[in-house]
């Protein structure tokens, strides 16, 4: 696989390949790939090491070594939402009730699975999974997959950087006392448990924002914008609030209208690493929680 760049505006000054390199956030790491995997660098179609001089028009190739499948990630022939391909991403819409990677619980059939599934049918030059999100299980909406190592390193430094723009939509218990607030509360894991999260001065600096977009007489339907990927985040936070998510049996209530948190990733927006185009993915909510929904209007 082939990505191309090109230089633009240099000065006099001395400009070599590997500088330019660095500029696109490429490692000592990945180059080492390159060399010794398969790959190969270019400049202006000609084959060149890294201390290449380059001035201003000219090319710079980066032929990608073949990412190869892991065995040790079983195959499925599941049903795969795709929202979003390109050459770089595969973006899919997750259902409640799948678990996004395999487990000792879930070894078979995850989301992760279905894309190593996906990928082998369509023989793609790269076979390897790299999982940018994940979803709890019962969490559903949109999971973002890279197709090869440099797109997800790229995906890493944009969610690191809170450049990518991740919306969630949530139906929650009580009303609450702002529209718009911000919940800003370090999360760390449960002293009893190995599953739960709760929120404590020992844990992870965690940020979740929220917006009320209807009240209902005892729930509350809100947008949230995460700042931060901790795992739990929004259930945690919300429930820390006095506001436990809607069918979410671990850190809330028992409750009716539906089987599972009501928690959906609505809306995924970024600019596009290697095409610098800013573009949005959207996912419709769940239909168990526009069931839940019609019958809160109710």
């Amino acid at each position: 696989m082939r990505i191309d760049w090109y230089v633009e505006n240099q000065t006099n000054e001395k400009l070599l390949l590997k500088s330019f390199l660095k500029r696109k956030y490429i490692s000592k790491r990945f180059l080492s790939k390159v060399k010794y995997r398969g790959g190969n660098l270019q400049v202006n179609d000609k084959d060149v090491r890294v201390r290449e001089e380059l001035r201003s028009g000219d090319k710079v190739s980066v032929f990608l070594p073949k990412e190869e499948a892991s065995d040790h990630l079983n195959v499925s022939d599941k049903e795969l939402e795709v929202l979003y391909e390109d050459s770089h991403y595969l973006i899919v819409d997750k259902p409640s009730g799948v678990a996004s990677v395999p487990s000792s619980l879930y070894p078979n059939h995850t989301i992760a699975n279905r894309v190593k599934g996906y990928i082998q049918t369509k023989g793609y030059y790269h076979q390897s999974i790299h999982i940018v999100n994940r979803l709890d299980k019962d969490t559903s909406g949109i999971m973002m997959f890279a197709k090869h190592s440099l797109a997800h390193s790229y995906l890493d430094r944009l969610l690191q950087n809170d450049e990518v723009y991740k919306e969630y939509v949530a139906f929650v218990h009580n009303r609450l006392d702002k529209s718009h607030g911000v919940i800003d509360e370090p999360i760390a894991r449960s002293s009893d448990s190995i599953i739960k999260r709760r929120v404590h001065l020992s844990g992870k600096s965690s940020k979740t924002e929220y917006w009320v977009m209807e009240t209902y007489e005892s729930v509350s339907k809100v947008k949230i914008q995460l700042h931060t990927g901790r795992t739990h985040q929004i259930r945690v936070h919300f429930s820390h609030d006095g506001h436990p998510l809607v069918g979410d049996t671990l850190y809330g209530p028992e409750s009716t209208g539906i089987k599972r948190q009501a928690l959906h990733c609505v809306k995924v927006s970024f600019r596009h690493p290697f095409t610098n185009e800013q573009f949005t993915i959207v996912s419709p909510l769940a239909a168990d929680m526009t069931a839940l929904e019609e019958n809160l209007k109710k």
